[in-house]
């Protein structure tokens, strides 16, 4: 039997949601793909803490943290994959959802 490297999966899987989403979803959306494996489709839940409709400057700024910070859990290591910028797509695509901020 032969299984894909868990890095390779996840490549392959990143590319096949590349041509499944429409061109109109922007980047910010297709970035913040991945905290839906935590934080629940769009980061409204169910999972950990909701995030949708959080401020984006507050996610931003939590997401820097995370990123430059000593690692202290997955969201550290999660966050150092991106580039500031893409932080901030994803901050700013998490704060359009409907959701309650995770109050």
């Amino acid at each position: 039997m032969n299984f894909l490297h868990p890095a390779r999966a996840a490549l392959a899987a990143a590319a096949l949601l590349l041509t499944a989403l429409p061109a109109s979803a922007g980047p910010g959306r297709l970035l913040a793909a991945q905290c839906a494996q935590c934080h629940g489709t769009n980061g409204a839940g169910p999972g950990f803490e909701s995030i949708a409709g959080k401020s984006a400057s507050s996610l931003f700024h939590e997401l820097l943290d995370m990123k430059y910070r000593p690692v202290e859990g997955i969201m550290d290591r999660q966050a150092r994959g991106y580039t500031d910028e893409q932080l901030r797509l994803i901050a700013d695509y998490l704060a359009t959802q409907p959701g309650n901020g995770g109050d």
